[in-house]
Parts: C-alpha cells; sequence; structure tokens
C-alpha cells in the first residue's frame, strides 16, 4: 500500500496528482525551486523539500536531490508527472534503487521509447505501421518537405520541417543544437513530412496481471511550434476501421515493450486515413483529462493502483459524450508566441467546466518555466455542444495580467474548418493564423469598439475619484483620460456632473449606472454592463459577450501619464529583449561593424523553453552587440542596434 506519494514536478500536475492522493487518503510531498517557493502546488501539499536554485537543471532535472528528497520526507512513492523527468530511464531506476515505488512504466519499457529511432525499430518489429526514415545524405528535390526530429525528448524541441533542399544543412544543425540543449542529446533524425496530416493518439492502460486497455482515441492537431493547443475526446471523423487499426497497433506496441501503467501512443494519419507510428510517450499527457471526462475514470487513481499490483478490469467502461480541451498559456500569438511574464491578477472561469490550473491570483509568471497557465476542459453528449461551452467558458473568463492566448483559443474553436471535423490537420494555425490574431476583428475589437471599453474605464476611474471631491460640474472643458491598448492610443472626453453624462465622439451612449468597479451603460438601445479592475496603472474592462461576435468582450488598457516622459526614448534600430531570457547562440561570426541583411538571425533568446529568434529589422550595419551567449537578459534589454544602411551612410 503506498501511503505517501513526493510529485517530482510542479505546477499544474503536481496539484492534479495531489488532488487524487488527497481522495484516496494518500499523504503527499512537494518539491520546489527557489522561483516556486510560494507556488500553489507546494502549500497543497503536506510536506515540502526545497530545490536549491531557479533553472531546471538545477532542481526539478535533479535525479539525486528529488530521490534525496522522497527519503527525507518519508515518501514511499515518486509520481513523475510529465516533462522533467517523467520519461528518464536512469531517473526512474534511481527511484527504484532507492527502494520506492516508481508510479510509472518499467525501466526496460522507458529505455525502449527513449529514442524515438530505436522505438520505431521495436514497432516495425511489432507491425506497428511507420514512415519510413530518410538518410539525409540522399535527399532529392523528390523527398520534399521532411521533417527534423530530435531522437530523444518532446514537446516540439529539435523539430524542423524543411521544404527546400538548400536549407536541410542548416536545420539539422539547429535542431541538433536544440536538441543537445534540450536534452543533453543531439541525436536526430529525418523522415517524411505528412502535409495535411492529422495528430491523433491512442490512451492505453496496463496492469501487471497481462490487461492492456485501449481507452479510445485523442485528436491533437491543432498545434502551434509542434506543441498541442486544443485536444479533444474522441477524435472526430474516423471511420471505424481506422479506429480499430489505430487500438490494435497500441495494444501492439505496449506488449511489445512490457508495458505498465498509463501512456501514449502516437500516430500521424493522412488523408487517405492511413496511420503511421510516431511515438510513444511512457507517461501521463497533458491532456489526459478529455480521456478522464469520456470514460469517467481517474488516470492517476489508476496509475496508483497499478502501481500497487492490483489488475485492471478485463475491459475498460464503455465512453460517453466528447470532451474538448484548450491550453490557456501566457503568450502572444500574434507576436511569433512570444511567452509572456508579469503578474496573474485574476484567473476566473465560469461554472460548468474543468480546470486544471498551476497558479493562482496574485502569482508571478517568470522565465523557468512553461508559460501555460491552465488547461480548461468542457465535456458534452456531443462534439458541437462541447466545443461550444469551451468557447463560451473562455470567452466569459476573467484573466488579468500578462497577455494570454484566450482570443486565439476562442476564435479557434468557432472557426468553420474547426467545427468541420474533416478539415482537421496540423497545418490550421500555418493557414489561419493572420486572421485569427487580428486585433481589429469582431463588434468589440476594432477601434470604436476598443474606445467604448476605454470610456466605461474612465467613468469608473472618476467615479473612483469622486469620493475625493465629487464630480466636477465645470462647463469649461471635459475631463480627458488617455489610455494606450496594442500600440493605439484612447483619449477620452467626457463631461460627468449632476445632470448626467455627456461623452464626446459617443453618440447614442447613455449612462445608466456607475460604479468604481462597474459601468452600465446603453448603447444604442443595448444595455451593455462592463466590469473594471485596476491594477496599478492597467485597468481591465471586461463585458457580456456580444451576440455573433467569435472574440471575447475584454481589453487591457495602460493609462498614461499626462506629461510623458522624454528621456523614455531607444537609438533608432535598437532590438529589445521582448521577454526576459537567456542569450542561447549569437549567429557564427557576428560583430560589431558586420553588414547584415534584413531578417537576417542575429541571435537566439531562450525563455519558458522556447528559442526565440531576433533578427535584424532593415539592411545595414551592426553598430552594437552588447549581449554574449550564455547571458540572462530582462525584458527590454538592449540586444543589438542595426543603423540602417542610409543612416549608416550619413553617420559615417
Amino acid at each position: 500500500m503506498i501511503r505517501s506519494v513526493l510529485v517530482a514536478n510542479r505546477g499544474e500536475i503536481a496539484r492534479r496528482v495531489f488532488r487524487t492522493c488527497r481522495e484516496l487518503g494518500i499523504s503527499t510531498v512537494a518539491v520546489h525551486s527557489d522561483a516556486d517557493a510560494g507556488a500553489p502546488h507546494v502549500w497543497e501539499a503536506d510536506t515540502a523539500v526545497r530545490l536549491p536554485g531557479d533553472a531546471p537543471a538545477d532542481t526539478y532535472l535533479r535525479g539525486d536531490l528529488l530521490v534525496r528528497a522522497a527519503r527525507a520526507a518519508g515518501a514511499d512513492a515518486v509520481h513523475p508527472g510529465y516533462g522533467f523527468l517523467s520519461e528518464n530511464a536512469a531517473f526512474a531506476a534511481a527511484v527504484t534503487d532507492a527502494g520506492l515505488a516508481w508510479i510509472g512504466p518499467p525501466v526496460a519499457a522507458i529505455e525502449a521509447m527513449a529514442s524515438k529511432t530505436r522505438a520505431k525499430e521495436l514497432m516495425a518489429e511489432a507491425g506497428v505501421p511507420l514512415l519510413a526514415p530518410v538518410d539525409p545524405g540522399q535527399v532529392t528535390g523528390a523527398d520534399l518537405p521532411l521533417l527534423v526530429k530530435a531522437a530523444a525528448g518532446g514537446g516540439g524541441r529539435g523539430m524542423r520541417v524543411v521544404s527546400e533542399l538548400d536549407a536541410l544543412e542548416g536545420e539539422l544543425k539547429a535542431a541538433a543544437a536544440e536538441a543537445a540543449s534540450a536534452f543533453g542529446d543531439g541525436e536526430v533524425f529525418v523522415e517524411p513530412y505528412v502535409v495535411g496530416g492529422r495528430h491523433v493518439e491512442v490512451q492505453i492502460l496496463a496492469d501487471g496481471h497481462g490487461t492492456v486497455w485501449t481507452l479510445g482515441t485523442r485528436d491533437c492537431s491543432l498545434q502551434r511550434r509542434h506543441q498541442k493547443v486544443i485536444e479533444e475526446a474522441p477524435a472526430p471523423g474516423l471511420s471505424e476501421e481506422l479506429r480499430t487499426t489505430l487500438h490494435g497497433a497500441a495494444e501492439r506496441a505496449a506488449r511489445a515493450i512490457g508495458y505498465r501503467g498509463a501512456g501514449t501512443v502516437e500516430f500521424l494519419v493522412d488523408r487517405a486515413g492511413r496511420a503511421y507510428f510516431l511515438e510513444m510517450n511512457t507517461r501521463l499527457q497533458v491532456e489526459h483529462p478529455v480521456t478522464e471526462a469520456i470514460y469517467r475514470l481517474d488516470l492517476v487513481a489508476l496509475q496508483l493502483s497499478i502501481a500497487e499490483g492490483r489488475p485492471l478490469d478485463p475491459a475498460p467502461p464503455p465512453s460517453h459524450g466528447h470532451a474538448v480541451e484548450a491550453r490557456l498559456y501566457a503568450e502572444d500569438p500574434a507576436a511569433g508566441w512570444q511567452p509572456q511574464t508579469g503578474t496573474l491578477h485574476r484567473l476566473e472561469l465560469p461554472d460548468g467546466v474543468r480546470l486544471d490550473s498551476g497558479v493562482t491570483d496574485g502569482d508571478t509568471i517568470g522565465v523557468h518555466y512553461d508559460p501555460m497557465l491552465a488547461k480548461v476542459i468542457a465535456w458534452a453528449p456531443s462534439r458541437d455542444e462541447a466545443v461550444r461551452k469551451l468557447a463560451g467558458a473562455l470567452e466569459r473568463a476573467r484573466i488579468h495580467g500578462p497577455v494570454t492566448n484566450r482570443d486565439l483559443l476562442v476564435r479557434s474553436l468557432r472557426h468553420p474548418e474547426f467545427t468541420d471535423p474533416g478539415a482537421l490537420d496540423t497545418g490550421f494555425y500555418d493557414r489561419h493564423l493572420a486572421e485569427l490574431t487580428d486585433s481589429d476583428s469582431g463588434a468589440d475589437s476594432g477601434a470604436a469598439g476598443a474606445a467604448l471599453f476605454a470610456l466605461a474605464g474612465a467613468l469608473a476611474d472618476a467615479h473612483g475619484r469622486s469620493r475625493f471631491g465629487g464630480f466636477r460640474n465645470v462647463p469649461s472643458g471635459p475631463q480627458t483620460k488617455t489610455y494606450a491598448r496594442a500600440g493605439t492610443e484612447h483619449t477620452i472626453r467626457y463631461r460627468l456632473g449632476r445632470d448626467g453624462l455627456r461623452a464626446e465622439d459617443f453618440p447614442g451612449v447613455r449612462l445608466l449606472t456607475l460604479g468604481s468597479a462597474e459601468v452600465v451603460l446603453e448603447v444604442d438601445g443595448l444595455r451593455r454592463q462592463f466590469t473594471i479592475a485596476r491594477y496599478g496603472d492597467q485597468v481591465h474592462v471586461d463585458a457580456p459577450p456580444t451576440p455573433g461576435t467569435t472574440t471575447p468582450a475584454s481589453h487591457t488598457f495602460t493609462a498614461l501619464p499626462r506629461f510623458p516622459d522624454p528621456t523614455a526614448r531607444t537609438e533608432p534600430g535598437s532590438l529589445l529583449a521582448p521577454m526576459p531570457g537567456t542569450v542561447v547562440r549569437i549567429a557564427d561570426g557576428l560583430t560589431e561593424g558586420a553588414q547584415v541583411t534584413a531578417g537576417q538571425p542575429l541571435l537566439w533568446l531562450e525563455a519558458m523553453k522556447m528559442e526565440h529568434k531576433i533578427t535584424a529589422p532593415a539592411a545595414g550595419t551592426l553598430t552594437a552587440l552588447p549581449v554574449r551567449t550564455g547571458q540572462q537578459v530582462e525584458v527590454g534589454a538592449l540586444l543589438a542596434v542595426v543603423a540602417e544602411a542610409a543612416e549608416a551612410t550619413e553617420t559615417g
């Protein structure tokens, strides 16, 4: 019997495992880096052990420290979660060698699947269909497009799509460098890239008594940078023949390596309905809640039961309905998916959906870990109902803090191509990102809509200040408030006296109710209710969604000072760090004085488990390069200066 579990992880998955442990009467042990000292998973655990340092390499990736923590806290089992060391055979072996129960598959099974190249060989022997590997030295134009993949690790790191022969060598080097940095293993391989393919996976569960469950399918085709964004179960639009093929292949894969516990077998399905093995994840997946929802199971509880040696029932229960999950990230999809940092002031979802989150109100979103804030999961009897339910919940969410992908998620779920299961494939965002991130689409998203929200914020601000002196009733001129949003300034002019509101540039707007946190306006005969929250100079304005739109009715403004600081300027051509991070690479041979071309990569920043390329904004001369490889920089730090060609001539 397992009595105490240490979760060798952090955030959302640690909280998820702790929740089940509490229900089963099992005590819990958390580990935390210094950056996570105040994180929710720490104070929710019965016991917590500090891992000195901030970086994953010094903390959550130190297997020796994790085993030592488990023994010091009196844990008798270790759950690895996902990511970090969850698929590290050496860590699993160290746990069992220490006399602790490993809540995961056997060490040999992890080793068998650790290298994607070795895994493919084993799957071929087991009769699992897969794509034939490509020899990089023998590639011709007829082989394109190709996919370069890291042999170790996952999460989309070390992956590159190659569409031109001349780019292959450079992408091989780049993928190898990223893989070596992320996983300590620079091995990569090449295989055909299937255009228009779907990412479909099968959840498996196996006990130590010969029973293997295949718990349906999941579709995870909506991805950015080869990382999943929206997942659902069951995968829609598959024929019964294909489902049978996928289930059979997943079971053969599990039996071929003597699997035990929860795992996932991932496939690529082409337009012709042919399935190809991609990889096997020897752990619990991020998207496991959608499978739990349709099978009404607790996969973590089953993991614990299997680790205790109990058998599964001969067959799994039947599935019911449909479930969809969206990953809410602190990132800006319109700016190359750049991760965002700062204080998460508020994260609130309406009732009726499941929220799995590693953060809570007031937490700081830093640079050391993945930018996922939460997973939001909706279940309903049918796919259409589940999608509508999830989109509606995200639309009504109150998310105050860093920029997130919430608007993108809502628009994605309501996009005609997503609502048509036959149109799903991994190229969705390649085709539609521009329209999905258009900040001016939707009734409340354009300049006029945003200005209306700014008006509500200004009125609430005026009401708050009125407690210290009353509303001004001066006929000589209106009150003025200026806000910035997405690079656009909104100047609001209004007179708010005892006879009511008179707002310039807002014909047809009438004030109904006014408070410091709520404003109700009548807009062309329609009642609109706005809620306002302030955090420093940030003003968040939310409203119920406008019928017929695909964009949440929410805006964040920065209140601008009446007298801007004239010294807040940067030299023309300056490239500033878009987020805090580490300079992981500088282009080969790049030095001050070098001539660069527009769009030429200059250096790469790593933040939140992603690499971000910094490129020259124009052709010219590199006049400054004040950073070095390995240097940590804060947001807004100067990375480089490129003087445009004409400017360099004039000043030289």
